[in-house]
């Protein structure tokens, strides 16, 4: 059999006021997943461990079966593989965002009003500079989103973020060992660099015309070196594909050694053609035996804290689910979570996210709808993200058996 493993990005939340004390996925009309629930299992799974906040990344690292502790040095280098970025030895990858500064260069918004047009005019004026004999590579992403890679001799990438996490004045980036003082130069001369460059910037004065905030820096996080990881058919002995619109996610999986599955509207935004990318999936599962569909919307949603508009979003891809119920006699079907970000807190939280596996041979509970009370009520109980991919995998006849 084959496997379909649905991730509604930052789905989980926590009740809220504005929605009558429920959640939004909850509050939402979801007749497919209800469906799904009725017919499959149920539980809620910690993506790491309990309590941990765990970031896309690290998140769908666990999701595929390594461990994030073991594996992961920095979001950088997943974001760079997943636009295509070949990292060589000794490369720092960061992830980036265009962001707003005032005069006196505090953050006034960390996403610059989510700007989605000209990014890559932006790309282009910082891309190739050198600092201190480092090469600067430097290419936008989906919306607000960047990846900047240093490449030169003697960096590290144990250094601090640039990029604040919250409003507030723009980080110092300091070393964190000794040898780094060098590259924590490098990062802040960019970063300077990055507004004296684009605060004029054509696209900028366009935006201000407009009464938009303009993109005015560039903010790196999450410095790493590419880390090396046993592929997922080594691993597993299947093949897999991912269809996604975020760096991020098709980064972790490129690196796993997937298949990146390219979609029309797979924009990694509440924009994405949803229905374009499950159709896409099953499409694929004709010649993989794995595939892993990331939908990004949810979660941005929780990070602007909107939940109405993540009620919504979370309805609208429910609608573009209703195919996948005609694959059920052949494929076992997971959906859930990489993390909940709760509307209140607008960020990533520790807790659990729902889960539910249909298809052949599953053992069904009595739940009938699909949200985060209902399901720890289901016979899947509590698990915890790594040990997804063996369940799937087992439950599809994939696995090998552990003795004689």
């Amino acid at each position: 059999m084959k496997v379909m493993l649905v991730i509604l990005d930052g789905m989980g939340d926590r009740p809220s006021a504005i929605l009558g004390g429920k959640t939004p996925l909850e509050s939402a009309n979801t007749p497919n997943m209800d469906y799904l629930a009725e017919k499959g299992i149920n539980g809620i799974m910690d993506p790491i461990a309990p309590g941990i906040r765990a970031g896309s990344d690290t998140a769908h690292l666990s999701l595929l079966g390594y461990d994030p502790y073991g594996v992961y040095t920095g979001r950088g280098p997943f974001e760079a593989a997943g636009e295509n970025l070949e990292l060589k030895p000794g490369d720092i990858a960061f992830r980036c965002n265009f962001s707003t500064v005032d005069e006196n260069m505090n953050v006034i918004d960390r996403r610059a009003g989510r700007i989605k047009e000209r990014t890559h005019e932006l790309a282009e004026t910082l891309n190739g500079m050198e600092i201190d004999g480092t090469s600067v590579i430097f290419k936008e992403s989906v919306e607000h989103r960047a990846v900047l890679v240093l490449r030169g001799e003697g960096l590290s990438p144990r250094i601090t973020d640039a990029d604040p996490h919250r409003l507030g004045r723009v980080n110092e980036v300091k070393p964190l060992e000794k040898g780094a003082e060098r590259t924590a130069d490098i990062l802040n001369t960019f970063v300077r660099k990055s507004h004296e460059l684009l605060k004029n910037h054509p696209a900028n004065i366009e935006r201000r015309k407009k009464g938009l905030p303009p993109a005015n820096i560039v903010l790196p996080r999450g410095a790493g070196m590419v880390p090396h990881l046993e592929s997922i058919g080594e691993k597993y002995g299947i093949k897999a594909g991912v269809i996604a619109g975020v760096s991020i996610v098709k980064g972790v999986c490129r690196l796993a050694g997937m298949e990146i599955l390219n979609v029309d509207g797979a924009k990694g935004n509440a924009e994405s053609d949803f229905r374009a990318k499950i159709s896409a999936g099953m499409e694929y599962l004709g010649r993989g035996d794995m595939v892993l569909v990331n939908m990004k919307a949810p979660d941005l949603f929780g990070h602007d804290g909107d939940p109405e508009g993540k009620k919504a979003i979370i309805e609208k891809i429910d609608e573009a689910m209703d195919p996948i119920k005609d694959i059920l006699d052949h494929t076992i079907v997971a959906i859930t979570a990489d993390h909940s970000t709760p509307c209140d807190l607008m960020d990533h939280s520790g807790d659990p996210v729902p889960l539910l596996i249909a298809g052949p041979g599953v053992r069904t509970d009595d739940i009938g709808n699909f949200g985060e009370r209902s399901a720890p009520k289901g016979g899947l109980c509590r698990v915890r993200g790594c040990d997804i991919i063996g369940i799937l995998l087992q439950l599809a006849g994939l696995s090998e058996k552990f003795g004689a």
